[in-house]
């Protein structure tokens, strides 16, 4: 019979005692013996599915965090959350999914562990949504939880030169312009991605999961070790051991999400141009602590932060280079020699930043991470802008952008969909400002990212020649000077709803504005005018998401209340 060794774990409710033998039966079934039941049990989740090559191998590092967890005296139990591949996903219906898909990862996480009683979590993720999704998850269970990404795919190689799916993107504008044969795209949609791991730029999964080993969640160097490294190996083992260390020090995510934390994640996020989903995702997770992230910290600390990391899609190199380069660690290291991030926050090593980073060497100076005497941009890639179309703000990312300010006649769209088919018949000019909406967290609903049009853009040779604004969001690999989660969205009466085709539109970075040119009377007159569409899914998840979303403003989350808002 088992007894209560360990009268503090959640799981000793649930497979002790005689009025449990019939979840001990269970187990038995599966081959648990009375030792293993005896033993703290911690899930083991992963985002694993064939959907696509950022999550297909994340099975193989769940059986080696299993084998971590087992050796340091825990049970390990295994199941999987879903993910939907925003890659695939881009430029139609489906996209609607993706962002609905991070409300459903937290969900099904946290109820799995708590359906079974489970006293810690290591979560592995591969794509987008995954990142932010279990994290959140482990935030809101707030049990002893290690974070680990599954690791970056190697870069393609065409026509001489590294590239990423980012390529294979912007090489439908290339086409439709006639700067690029079908013959030479499908060459280059062959050589694109080589194998397993997420996209290899600095895109939103990047992104996150350079913001965990930030946060303090994941383990150090974890954030850019490539997907087929050698070295994933050990730190597969590593994270399961170490959750299995923080359960017997009672070291909780809440302990290690506090504001210093996402401060420093915020920091490294501007400092290697990280994702602006990363503005939607890091208050998001703050929320699951019950605590507000304002959008307006990203451009307070990026004021101060410089611009170090040389990546795609701004830059020149990939998540591989970054590594080679010292990776997240390196970045920190710097920025706390610096001042510029908290260096006695905790981390899921037990020790604090200051910590892990004692002692710590790198190679030389190179072209990937530049010494912050001499960035790439003296402040970091995001910034807010608000004014009369983005009362609530908007959030913009400036790495490889080569002016501060763009004024013109705007092109009005009621969906991406309206607005690909208009840039496919090169309808857009130099000089224009593409409005894209409707496609917020409840008007889309789901808040699609933009890649299709700013990638068709790109190709086309106009990311330096119009501006893009829009209530949905952008992918990590999207470049040009673009303005997403426009809050209000159109959806619940914002501003941007009664934008009409011609009126101007001036977006100024370093006064951090974004106004139509209206007076105040006309834009009320024109919102008077104004009435809500029809909603777009009347049932299932979509409009259940619909109903219960927050503004962008405030990432985009779920509250329990209905009032989304």
């Amino acid at each position: 019979m088992v007894t209560a060794e360990r009268p503090k774990l959640k799981s000793r409710a649930v497979y002790e005692g005689y009025t449990r033998a019939p979840a001990r039966a269970y187990l038995r079934a599966m081959g648990l013996t009375d030792e293993d039941i005896a033993k703290p049990f911690v899930g083991v989740v992963s985002a694993w599915n064939e959907t696509s090559p950022c999550n297909v191998h994340l099975n193989r590092f769940a059986g080696l965090a299993k084998e971590g967890v087992k050796t340091a005296g825990g049970t390990p139990r295994e199941f999987t959350t879903i993910a939907v591949t925003d890659g695939i996903a881009m430029g139609y219906e489906g996209m609607k999914a993706s962002l609905v898909s991070r409300e459903v990862i937290a969900d099904s996480i946290e109820l799995t562990m708590l359906g079974h009683g489970y006293d810690a979590l290591v979560g592995i993720a591969g794509c987008d949504k995954t990142l932010p999704g279990i994290m959140m998850a482990m935030a809101r269970l707030n049990v002893p939880s290690v974070f680990m990404y599954g690791g970056s795919i190697l870069p393609g190689r065409f026509d001489g030169r590294d590239v990423t799916i980012q390529d294979v993107f912007e090489s439908v504008g290339a086409v439709e312009a006639g700067l690029m044969t079908e013959e030479q795209q499908r060459e280059l949609e062959c050589a694109a991605c080589p194998g397993d791991g997420a996209c290899g730029g600095m895109f939103t999964a990047n992104t996150m999961a350079c913001a965990s080993e930030a946060l303090g969640l994941a383990l150090p160097f974890t954030a850019s070790i490539p997907a087929v490294a050698p070295e994933r190996i050990e730190a597969s083992r590593e994270t399961g051991r170490a959750v299995v260390s923080l359960l017997d020090r009672d070291i909780k995510p809440r302990d290690i999400l506090t504001r210093e934390a996402f401060e420093n994640a915020i920091a490294v996020v501007v400092a290697v141009g990280g994702s602006t989903n990363a503005a939607l995702h890091l208050p998001a997770l703050a929320h699951e602590c019950g605590m507000e992230l304002p959008i307006e910290d990203f451009d307070a600390i990026a004021r101060r932060v410089p611009h170090i990391a040389d990546l795609k899609p701004g830059g020149r190199f990939v998540q591989v280079d970054f590594h080679r380069a010292g990776g997240v660690p390196r970045v920190m290291k710097m920025l706390l020699d610096a001042g510029l991030i908290h260096g006695d926050a905790m981390t899921v090593t037990g020790k604090t930043v200051s910590e892990n980073l004692d002692g710590l060497t790198f190679p030389d100076e190179n072209e990937v991470i530049r010494p912050l005497a001499h960035p790439l941009e003296p402040t970091g890639t995001m910034v807010i802008l608000r004014g009369n179309i983005a009362p609530e703000g908007c959030v913009m990312k400036i790495s490889g952008i080569h002016r501060e300010r763009h004024s013109g006649p705007a092109r009005v769209f009621d969906s991406e969909d309206a607005c690909f088919e208009a840039v496919a018949a090169r309808a857009i000019k130099p000089g224009h400002v593409v409005v894209i909406r409707y496609e917020g967290p409840k008007g889309g609903p789901g808040m699609r990212e933009m890649l299709a049009v700013t990638a068709a853009l790109a190709g086309q040779g106009l990311d330096q020649e119009v501006a893009l604004i829009t209530d949905g969001r952008f992918s990590g690999a999207t470049r040009g000077f673009t303005a997403g989660h426009i809050a209000p969205e159109a959806a619940v009466g914002g501003p941007i709803a009664i934008i009409e085709e011609g009126d101007t539109i001036t977006m100024d970075i370093p006064n951090r504005s974004i106004e139509v040119e209206l007076s105040e009377e006309e834009i009320q007159r024109r919102l008077g005018r104004w009435h809500a569409p029809a909603r777009r899914y009347t049932s299932g998840a979509l409009a259940k998401y619909a109903r219960l979303v927050s503004s962008a403003a405030r990432g985009a989350v779920c509250l329990a209340d209905g009032l989304g808002g």
